[in-house]
């Protein structure tokens, strides 16, 4: 195994097969290596029902990771009231409808909704 070797990007230099999943039926648990541009070596368990797939979600984790440290919860306050106050202004004000809250909260359930799946996706499973 090649050991502090400084690379250009993080790539993956091992990846070994463990056991089955006990909870998950078709999943397996998979200890990864990686090495990192500073030449820091680190070893991360994932799931996945192969290794490609392993690999892949180990990924969508990191991506993921990376995107929570960049926002803090000030961008999530901002987001939300930019998405229950936009329909406010596009309906007219005279119309006197509950339409623009009806249209912020399902612009709210849709983007919980891809969140939701975003995680379901990242971190069980596809």
């Amino acid at each position: 195994m090649v050991k502090n070797r400084k690379y250009d990007r993080r790539r993956a230099i091992d990846c070994k097969i463990v056991e089955k999943s006990r909870s998950h039926k078709g999943y397996c648990k998979y200890i990864v290596t990686i090495a990192d541009q500073d030449g820091t070596i680190t070893k991360h368990p994932v799931y996945g029902k192969d290794m490609q797939n392993a690999l892949r979600r180990l990924m969508n984790q990191q991506k993921t990771d990376w995107i929570e440290q960049r926002f803090s919860i000030w961008w999530v306050a901002a987001i939300w009231i930019v998405i229950m106050g936009t329909p406010a202004y596009l309906i007219e004000a005279g119309q006197r409808s509950p339409l623009y809250v009806l249209c912020s909260f399902l612009t709210a359930i849709t983007l919980f909704g891809l969140v939701r799946w975003w995680c379901n996706h990242t971190y069980r499973g596809e």
